[in-house]
């Protein structure tokens, strides 16, 4: 694990790069070049740097690299402390205590339960103790297109509930079913009926009698608000108690007559202490800053930013598309081509300073794989006021130009980017715009804020999350080629005499939605501080949030009749309402709980 102590005092790392030389010696060119992109796509998207995952040494190594670029361009360092480095803490994961303890009582037997044998909680279990009876629930789904609820006709109030993974129907792909078999929404599902702990079998089968799931099955978040353990199938048969039945039987019924087989295990009792501690880490923005030339206007700032972190060794829980594979996913495009974008962007502008008006602040960030951690913790403690930032450019995935097109988010965020854009497209890119400002990657931040932002993207591939992302797989001419479109629109964004207006685009976003539904409301989560609840950055102009009151800073701690403890539990919510049911929303503002009535929308 990284410290911020540790990234300011180890400059000298940089000096581990002399297996790729080429990087460090001095550019005889300020020009963006795909011969230059490449050296830097090569070391940071290399196996030295682990996949650089936020919180850890390959992050820090990229870090302190960006950092020595910047300093060699000239810019000033616009961290924390007259640094490069603009640090924040952030949730890095848990690890079990010592009091995690099971047990299993009943007339004919009673045994404790071995901690990663027989059963092991899972990351995102709260910390507490249960001593009571189980249910039974089968697959704990609850769907009413198929007139399906595991729930029907029990009672699991207190107690602990006993559910199998994935849906009856596993093994058709495109089944119905599966928009309710996420671990998450189950484990809501069942707390939300007043269950105070789920045990989820581990094994699909019955070759898989030992297995369970991993300590991080999921991205973890916050805790669900309930204990959650997985426990093998021998236990589960066990917990079934006397019955009479088997898991193998009751697996079979129902995956036979898509019928529930619900029922209270008799005579068992279970007892069950979890113990989880939250282990934090420490990351950092790398800041640098290049002055304008005008006396007056160089007080005003144009951020350009990428991210630098990845998904480190991948895994379950880490966002891979390969969650069963631990291997390091270098993420070459994501985000190393954005990055040395960055560096590369940062040096040709420094060329043409006594062009430039307004100052140019360089961000790169990290956090953003793990929901655009360090752009929200910089637009909470900015090293230059927010205010005087007058438009973010952002680069996230920009190596893979094919048949020349380019995504521009953010065209609609002042009144005369769509015709700025249309008029710096090079010759042979096919530009997509899309007025939105909101999207899945660090500009989010700064819209949020009310800032007018523009995000470069040429879209997702096959290498996508996946160790197959790599610096051989990157397109640089095409990136020579977007760069070049970056460069001009920002040249001109610092240039201008007139200061780009900020206006808000109404258009429905994707993010509150439900499970495969068409619920929306136009809120915006705020990922940059763990809060009991759901935060939230902003709502989008028009949405049913932003007509019913919402606004950025909220903390959305009740939808409906359901709990706001996560996100996870907000978009659990709106699966349970319809577009145009009409909800009391509870927030947090500012210490004062208030509540508003929403109209539950429908996506377009």
């Amino acid at each position: 694990m990284m410290t911020f102590k540790t990234i300011i005092n180890c400059t000298a790392t940089v000096l581990l790069l002399g297996v790729f030389g080429s990087v460090l010696q001095a550019q005889e060119s300020p020009d963006i070049t795909a011969v230059e992109l490449r050296e830097h796509v090569r070391y940071l998207a290399s196996d030295s740097l682990e996949g650089r995952g936020t919180g850890f040494r390959g992050a820090e190594l990229a870090a302190q690299y960006i950092a020595g670029q910047f300093k060699k361009i000239g810019l000033r360092p616009a961290g924390n402390d007259g640094t490069f480095f603009h640090g924040y803490d952030f949730l890095l994961h848990r690890e079990l205590g010592a009091r995690t303890l099971a047990a299993i009582r009943s007339a004919k037997k009673s045994r404790s339960l071995i901690l990663q044998r027989d059963f092991r909680p899972l990351e995102f279990s709260a910390t507490g103790a249960f001593e009571g009876p189980v249910v039974f629930a089968g697959y704990g789904i609850t769907l009413p297109s198929r007139s399906y609820d595991d729930y029907a006709g029990i009672d699991v109030r207190d107690k602990a509930v006993l559910i199998f993974r994935e849906h009856p129907e596993k093994a058709n792909p495109h089944s119905e079913f599966e928009q309710a078999a996420g671990l998450r929404g189950k484990v809501i599902r069942a707390r939300e009926l007043g269950a105070k702990a789920v045990l989820i079998v581990g094994g699909l089968s019955t070759m898989e009698m030992d297995d369970l799931l991993p300590f991080a099955a999921v991205q973890s978040g916050s805790a669900a608000g309930v204990l959650v353990v997985t426990v093998t199938r021998r236990v589960a048969d066990e917990l079934l108690g006397d019955t009479g039945k088997s898991l193998n039987t009751l697996e079979d019924a129902i995956q036979t007559t898509l019928k529930p087989v619900s029922f209270e295990c008799q005579g068992v009792t279970l007892s069950l202490e979890t113990d989880l501690r939250e282990i934090r880490g420490m990351s950092v923005n790398v800041a640098g800053l290049l002055p304008g030339s005008d006396n007056e206007l160089k007080e005003e700032v144009v951020v350009v930013g990428a991210h630098y972190d990845h998904l480190g060794y991948g895994g379950p829980g880490s966002g891979s598309l390969k969650p069963d594979t631990r291997a390091i996913h270098n993420g070459a495009d994501d985000n190393a081509s954005g990055t040395a974008g960055l560096i590369e962007l940062a040096e040709y502008l420094a060329s043409m300073r006594a062009s430039l008006k307004r100052s140019v602040l360089f961000l790169a960030f990290s956090g953003e794989e793990r929901g655009l951690l360090g752009s929200a913790a910089y637009v909470e403690h900015p090293t230059i006021p927010l205010d005087r930032i007058v438009t973010m450019v952002n680069m996230d995935m920009i190596g893979r130009l094919r048949n020349g097109k380019l995504i521009v988010y953010g065209a609609g965020t002042s009144p005369g980017f769509a015709e700025l854009l249309t008029r710096t497209t090079p010759r042979g890119i096919d530009m997509k715009p899309v007025p939105d400002g909101f999207g899945p990657s660090d500009q989010s931040s700064f819209y949020a804020k009310n800032i007018p932002v523009l995000h470069f993207f040429t879209d997702l591939h096959e290498d996508y999350h996946k160790p197959s992302d790599d610096w051989d797989k990157i397109e640089y001419e095409g990136m020579e080629t977007v760069l070049g479109m970056v460069a001009a629109v920002t040249m001109e964004l610092a240039s201008s005499q007139e200061r780009p207006a900020y206006a808000s685009v109404a258009a429905p976003r994707r993010s509150g939605e439900g499970r495969g539904i068409r619920s929306y409301t136009g809120t915006i989560p705020d990922f940059g501080e763990q809060v009991e609840g759901m935060k939230i950055s902003g709502v989008t102009d028009g949405s049913p949030a932003a007509v019913a009151g919402l606004q950025g800073g909220d903390i959305i701690v009740k939808f409906g009749a359901i709990e706001i403890k996560n996100l996870y539990d907000y978009t659990f919510a709106l699966g349970e309402y319809k577009p145009g049911n009409v909800v009391d929303v509870v927030v947090n503002r500012g210490g004062e709980k208030k509540t508003f009535r929403l109209t539950v929308g429908s996506r377009k």
